[in-house]
């Protein structure tokens, strides 16, 4: 068993010590609040970004590991512990998966040898996308968004093995299309490929996934919900697509019991008749096993996780080293057999009493938003009477679901990792494909109960936030209330101002994605909405590479709105009981407020990794995050009075409150 060091085991809460107090708040706020925190703390080797969120997860995964340690070494585990236990086992026994090889994946690899013609690639493409294997397209099975009763099949643009279309059309991005190609070739060369057929391959995965980059829309595009969501009858949508089998794929994954299918890309879906027929039966071979190879590579032998390590988070990411093992078997664990691992995290870490406070806090900005929803001045009451009935339906889920998942059907054998990781992985998409055209289980959850983050399901006019989120620095009960409403309570007020983004505030009170908007109210959102993308789009996250403004749109809302509600929150909580408003570390509640705000936003990140996230992430980077929304506000101003008539740093040109 590792031993816990001293950092591993420190919970990264509020600390006046993060903050560089010589710095002026006004001109520098991010510096003020988290300076010293960012100087003492470089992103470590196994990282590509530090900050609050990966403290908390890492102490997360510590305790995690004690629980998977004692799974594993426990011969009479029965259950879920069980389960868990060998499954951790598995992925440790280094041995057993040296001697394995490639041996895993030998089976999916012989089937793509054995097809003789085009015509046999949809048939086989959805044997693969049983399994969990990508390529080619994405599909999933989610609640239908505009029928959020019940369950509908999605087609969605995908096969590519670069994080997005831009690194294949981008200059930017031209030494990592280099390096991807380089990549390609030593894997296909550890597959046993000599070096000239191994370049061959790889120069035909990237002319297949370079046609697809073509076809697919941008990152920002994607965020249109109305734009991609295009029903189709199973029929007519075969019919329209004669070059790809179609009715053979749907036939295969039993996808048309719902008599529909939602093509998110209708274009992309009209180009994969002509890619497919402008490339060769070999080639195309090829383009499945190396995506059989990718999306297995870190769970085989070290030769293949480290090759894939090394292109995918060393060079795209800038992590220097890998995480230990232990702690990749855990990320795996959560991946697929993520709530017996909860179940186990749940009875451990999270008390009841966790629990409620934080319901009451949820509470708590739940009326500040409501009476936001009765007051707004720009809202006529027609839609603003129909945000209401949308707002009173809305629920929130803490900590972790009443009833865990069933695994029990999944086998979980030592020795066998890559194999465990399938035979879950199947089980999973197997069970999503099962629930098709049926009813939606509203109590189901999209996160694991020790996952860092927090989220809000549209169709479900839900918010959700685990029990792993649930402490320091988001949520501490350590501390007083001015920290935990700038931490936990503004990232509460961001889930609910998700309901009413750009994306959200298209969704009805049934989770529906019907327009119940008035023609003036929408416009007096969208002139609000574009003051927000201005104000970001003129930040620089690099040189020469500044934020996108429409890619970030919904995260910035909902941070604007989030600290915003969560502010009033804390003053309404403060004027209930005076005795509350205390100085403590020479800041007053509203200084510590803002700065609790600030600090679970720092971080560090390393080059690489901030161009891939500027490029494909709906977040801003954390400097903008924590600056951006509070400079909008005039009771920082209050706060963090300028000095010398100055205005603060990041002060926006023109302040504007949607929410």
């Amino acid at each position: 068993m590792a031993k816990v060091t001293s950092e591993e085991a420190r919970v990264p809460r509020f600390s006046v010590e993060y903050m560089d107090q010589s710095v002026d708040p006004s001109q520098d706020f991010y510096s003020y609040a988290t300076g010293n925190w960012r100087r003492n703390n470089p992103v470590p080797a196994d990282k590509s970004i530090w900050g609050a969120g990966a403290e908390l997860i890492q102490r997360n995964y510590v305790l995690l590991r004690d629980i998977l340690d004692t799974a594993a070494a426990d011969a009479n585990a029965v259950g879920a512990q069980r389960q868990v236990g060998d499954f951790y086992a598995s992925a440790l026994d280094h041995a057993g998966r040296e001697a394995l090889g490639f041996a895993p994946i030998q089976p999916f690899l012989g089937q793509i040898r054995s097809i003789s013609a085009l015509s046999e690639i949809p048939r086989l493409l959805a044997g693969l996308h049983d399994t969990g294997a990508p390529g080619l397209f994405e599909t999933f099975v989610y609640p239908d968004r505009k029928n959020s009763s019940v369950y509908a099949f999605y087609l969605y643009q995908g096969g590519l093995g670069l994080p997005d279309r831009e690194y294949y059309l981008s200059e930017n991005f031209t030494p990592q299309r280099e390096g991807y190609h380089r990549h390609l070739a030593r894997m296909f060369h550890l597959l046993g490929e000599p070096q000239p057929s191994a370049e061959t391959f790889a120069a035909a995965v990237v002319s297949i996934e370079t046609a697809l980059a073509q076809a697919s829309r941008s990152a920002t595009d994607l965020r249109d919900e109305v734009k991609n969501h295009n029903p189709f009858p199973v029929e007519e949508f075969v019919g329209s697509h004669p070059g790809f089998g179609w009715a053979e794929y749907l036939t295969e994954r039993k996808a048309g019991r719902a008599g529909y299918v939602v093509v998110g890309q209708p274009e992309f879906f009209s180009s994969i008749d002509s890619i497919l027929s402008a490339h060769s039966l070999a080639d195309w071979k090829v383009y499945l096993s190396w995506h059989v190879l990718h999306a297995n590579a870190p769970f085989l032998h070290e030769a293949a996780e480290m090759e894939h390590f090394d292109f995918f988070r060393r060079t795209l990411q800038g992590q220097a080293e890998p995480e230990p093992r232990w702690k990749r078997a855990a990320l795996t664990l959560d991946a697929v057999l993520g709530e017996a691992m909860g179940e186990l995290y749940v009875r451990e870490h999270f008390p009841a009493a966790a629990r409620a406070r934080m319901a009451l806090l949820v509470s708590d900005l739940q009326q500040v938003f409501r009476d936001r929803l009765k007051g707004l001045d720009w809202m006529s009451s027609a839609t603003r009477e129909r945000a209401l009935v949308k707002f009173d339906r809305f629920t929130a889920k803490i900590g972790h679901p009443d009833r865990f998942r069933d695994y029990s059907s999944v086998i979980v054998r030592r020795g066998e990792y890559a194999a465990n990781r399938q035979r879950a992985t199947e089980f999973e998409v197997r069970r999503r494909l099962s629930r098709l055209g049926g009813p939606v289980d509203s109590t189901e959850w999209e996160m694991t109960p020790q996952t860092v983050n927090a989220y809000c399901n549209q169709s479900l006019n839900e918010i959700v936030f685990p029990a792993g989120i649930l402490q320091p620095p988001f949520f501490d009960v350590t501390m007083d209330d001015a920290v935990n409403y700038g931490g936990i309570g503004a990232v509460i007020g961001h889930e609910i101002t998700h309901g009413y983004d750009d994306q959200g505030r298209r969704f009805d009170a049934d989770g529906n994605l019907v327009d119940w908007w008035t023609e003036t109210d929408a416009r007096e959102f969208d002139a609000r909405a574009k003051v927000v993308v201005a104000e970001y789009a003129h930040l620089e996250g690099l040189p020469g590479l500044p934020v996108n403004g429409e890619l970030t749109l919904g995260e910035n809302i909902a941070d604007f709105g989030g600290v915003s509600i969560a502010y009033e929150a804390l003053q309404r909580r403060l004027a209930a009981d005076p005795a509350r408003r205390t100085v403590i570390d020479g800041l007053t509640a509203e200084q510590r407020f803002f700065v609790s705000w600030a600090q679970i936003w720092r971080q560090n990140c390393q080059e690489p990794e901030r161009r891939r996230r500027l490029t494909i992430d709906p977040h801003s980077p954390g400097e903008f995050r924590a600056v951006v929304p509070v400079a909008n506000m005039p009771e920082f101003t209050t706060a963090f009075p300028p000095k010398n008539g100055g205005l603060a740093a990041g002060t926006p040109r023109v302040q504007v409150r949607i929410w």
